[in-house]
């Protein structure tokens, strides 16, 4: 069984982009019915996601892929292999096909648990990319909703009023330390 700093580690491999505790929260509602599913199905499955992030360590990403892949077809069912393939396409610059497998997760998880909440981070951050903030904002809202502290950071670095206050509050610190009067 892998400790919640193993599972860290793997994270941060596997999503790069999200801050390294962002998955040790505890706050994630857990409804995913597929960790308890002990199917011959899931079983294959997890050990294909295995070693996809041992290819995935070693930079070697099309061998992942391929991996995640393998999970999909092992447990078509499964919401958390569609996600982590499409953390594999999106690494490879696949983002239309990472879209589409990020979209069957949240669908199969029926946007709850530990899949969705990752499925709607990564799909926060391709809408992003593409320039489609309300969508992303969308996205951000539901991955906050299931726990993510990384999706309610970004939320509030969106909120206009809050950047307003970031600014000010900067600004206010900066004076403070070259010893400017504040006005």
């Amino acid at each position: 069984m892998a400790t919640s700093n193993d599972r860290a580690i793997l994270n941060s491999i596997i999503n790069p982009l999200l801050p390294s505790d962002e998955f040790v929260s505890h706050n994630v509602v857990q409804d995913d019915t597929a960790d308890t599913d002990d199917s011959e199905g899931v079983k294959m499955a997890k050990e294909f996601e295995k070693q996809g992030v041992i290819f995935a360590e070693s930079g070697r990403m099309d061998q992942a892929l391929e991996m995640f892949g393998k999970a999909v077809d092992c447990s078509p069912m499964w919401a958390s292999a569609y996600n982590n393939r499409a953390q594999a396409l999106r690494l490879l610059k696949r983002n239309e096909e990472a879209m589409k497998d990020l979209d069957t997760a949240i669908e199969l998880s029926h946007g709850k648990g530990k899949a969705a909440c990752q499925a709607y981070c990564q799909r926060a951050m391709l809408h992003h990319y593409t320039g489609n903030e309300d969508l992303a904002l969308m996205d951000w809202e539901s991955a906050s909703n299931l726990g993510s502290q990384f999706a309610k950071n970004q939320l509030t670095q969106k909120n206009p009023y809050a950047a307003l206050c970031n600014k000010m509050l900067h600004d206010v610190f900066n004076n403070l330390r070259q010893g400017t009067q504040i006005k």
